[in-house]
């Protein structure tokens, strides 16, 4: 079994090896291991997807602090490979409450993590320029303190609030990455040429979420757009619920059950589920 401080290693060497590299994100114990077992090389939990199987409506803050924490660590125990966290923004407006998160997340076993911009204030949804780039400081003062390279992930979330400024955006992520992010991230960006423009404009790795972004986009062209890692934030977790939703109502409208040969066969799960769990 690999360390944590192994698999930390394993995550930085991802970033700084060349080519791009592809996380699926997991939102419970069982799709982290479904994910682990197909070959990819890290994870990243979601809180989209969090939220999904909790059954409330996504938005900032609508997982609480003590619900992602032990999400996070019922992922990372579930899998050997490096977990990146999806960390809201911390759960705190002041810089160093917010970066008390770091520590957190660290203590559950998962070696990299993100914190936000966005305010979860519907009335002001993006902090202030000044108070996000010291929020970022903090959380990367705190990842660097830790005894092994924790990755810390900065995320602009302008797009994602109705705020098209790419300008800001882009400002937000140079601030960010002198603030000492390890990588940057600019969710809501759809097109190629948008996310070229921000991948050239940045000195460090850049992640592109592929549930927001163009779908006929491919990684190749992500990787020549100079993208690092590609994460699909949510959308695996909608696209479960799509494909139970439309077995449900076959069964219900047409009385049929042809969906059953489409299901994962019980030893696959099996053979999937019964890996050992990681330290």
């Amino acid at each position: 079994m690999r360390t944590q401080a192994e698999r930390a290693r394993e995550f930085r060497a991802l970033h700084e090896r060349p080519g791009i590299f592809v996380m699926p994100n997991p939102w419970d114990a069982g799709t982290a291991k479904l994910f682990g077992s197909l070959g990819f090389e890290a994870l990243a939990t979601t809180s989209f997807g969090l939220a999904n199987a909790l059954g409330r409506v996504d938005g900032t803050l609508a997982v609480s602090r003590e619900e992602l924490i032990a999400n996070c660590r019922e992922i990372a125990q579930a899998t050997e490979l490096p977990v990146n966290a999806d960390l809201e923004n911390g759960y705190a407006d002041d810089p160093k409450k917010a970066a008390e998160i770091i520590r957190m997340a660290a203590e559950t076993g998962v070696v990299g993590g993100s914190i936000e911009d966005a305010t979860g204030n519907d009335a002001k949804p993006i902090y202030d320029f000044n108070l996000a780039v010291e929020r970022v400081a903090a959380a990367a003062e705190a990842a660097h303190s830790l005894p092994f390279p924790f990755t810390f992930t900065a995320r602009a979330e302008n797009f994602l609030h109705g705020r098209r400024d790419l300008d800001d955006t882009v400002r937000r992520l140079q601030a960010f990455a002198k603030a000492g992010a390890d990588v940057l991230y600019a969710p809501g960006l759809r097109d190629l040429a948008t996310i070229r423009q921000v991948a050239a404009a940045v000195s460090k790795p850049i992640n592109v979420v592929m549930s927001a972004a163009d779908p006929d986009i491919t990684t190749q062209q992500l990787a020549d757009a100079g993208v690092k890692r590609i994460s699909v934030g949510g959308a695996l977790s909608r696209l479960a619920y799509a494909a139970v939703r439309d077995a449900a109502l076959a069964m219900r409208d047409q009385g049929s059950y042809q969906w059953v040969r489409e299901a994962m066969p019980a030893k696959d799960l099996k053979g999937i589920f019964s890996a050992p769990r990681a330290p």
